[in-house]
């Protein structure tokens, strides 16, 4: 099947990794779709901030604006029913017996990653961009690159196609990713994360940081909080 070179589709969960990654493919393809999916997350607010961030790049950003196309969002419910993980559950995070955090779902990105394929492939979509990293995640299986290049294989294999999956955040920790943040949009895009995307794993937007939204105690809101007051103090090192 020939897929659109200058065409993506991005798992945007309306948090800090998958909005940069979604700045990251405006700046780089033409015509840039996205998609969430709904597994019954405890921080399902997170979807819900999709369409602001959204609304926010086409009027702030012209550059981009006419390259954003379609949002869908996949029910993926299944997910939430059959897995026994922090995120869909009301449990306290905590370590498991296997030195995972329980806020690992089993096999979240890979079907994630599938779903996505399976829609770029009905929509003529090339490249698929994921927030997905090692640096970053507590060692999350489904995270690492080795997991991604074999997946994009299975799946080029599978649909006889070519996809490119990217992960630009793959080798990155949370400052770099601040910076990402500023050098594809500039301070204005940093603010806009910083206000409205949500990476909290309790779901809580009533508790306002510097960094953003969160309960502040999350392993999510430290990684965040501590990857902004890096990336701040780089910024005043530069004054």
């Amino acid at each position: 099947m020939n897929l659109a070179e200058d065409s993506a589709l991005v798992l945007f969960s309306g948090g800090q990794d998958s909005a940069t990654c979604l700045a990251w493919a405006l700046d780089r393809f033409k015509h840039v779709e996205t998609i969430g999916f709904d597994y019954r997350q405890r921080h399902l607010v997170e979807l819900s901030c999709r369409d602001n961030i959204l609304e926010t790049l086409a009027q702030d950003f012209p550059q981009w604006a006419g390259r954003i196309h379609d949002s869908h969002t996949i029910d993926l419910g299944l997910l939430g029913e059959i897995s026994d993980a922090a995120l869909t559950r009301d449990v306290a995070i905590r370590m498991s017996e296997n030195n995972l955090p329980n806020t690992f779902v089993p096999g979240r990105n890979i079907l994630f990653l599938t779903i996505a394929a399976c829609v770029a492939y009905r929509r003529g979509i090339k490249h698929i961009v994921g927030g997905m990293c090692e640096t970053d995640y507590s060692g999350y299986p489904d995270c690492r690159d080795d997991t991604i290049k074999a997946l994009q294989a299975a799946l080029n294999l599978g649909m006889d196609t070519r996809f490119v999956l990217h992960t630009p955040l793959m080798w990155i920790d949370k400052q770099r990713t601040w910076e990402l943040a500023e050098n594809l949009g500039g301070k204005k895009l940093v603010e806009m994360i910083v206000e409205q995307s949500h990476s909290c794993y309790q779901g809580d937007r009533t508790q306002r940081h510097s960094w953003g939204y969160g309960c502040g105690a999350c392993p999510a809101c430290q990684l965040r909080a501590d990857g902004f007051t890096r990336y701040q103090s780089g910024l005043k090192s530069k004054t």
